[in-house]
């Protein structure tokens, strides 16, 4: 499973990578969580709001911090 949070590096964006990060350890899952702040890449997801949330190459979240539980549910 590849995980990205996408984002220049704003406090919405650096919570999203903290949520993730937290829900891949309470999954005790071996997962690499890559922040993505390229806006060339960003922008081949089609994204113009950040943050936002990429589960192996699919966009899941754009424009908004889920909580823990919900990015669980996300990637399991």
């Amino acid at each position: 499973m590849k995980i990205e949070v996408l984002g220049p590096g704003c406090p919405k964006c650096e919570q999203l990578a903290e949520n993730v990060q937290q829900a891949v350890r309470e999954l005790e899952l071996n997962i690499e969580v890559n922040k993505v702040k390229d806006f060339k890449t960003i922008a081949s997801y089609g994204v113009m709001i950040t943050p936002a949330l990429v589960v192996d190459g699919e966009l899941k979240v754009v424009g908004k911090v889920p909580s823990v539980a919900a990015i669980k549910k996300i990637i399991t």
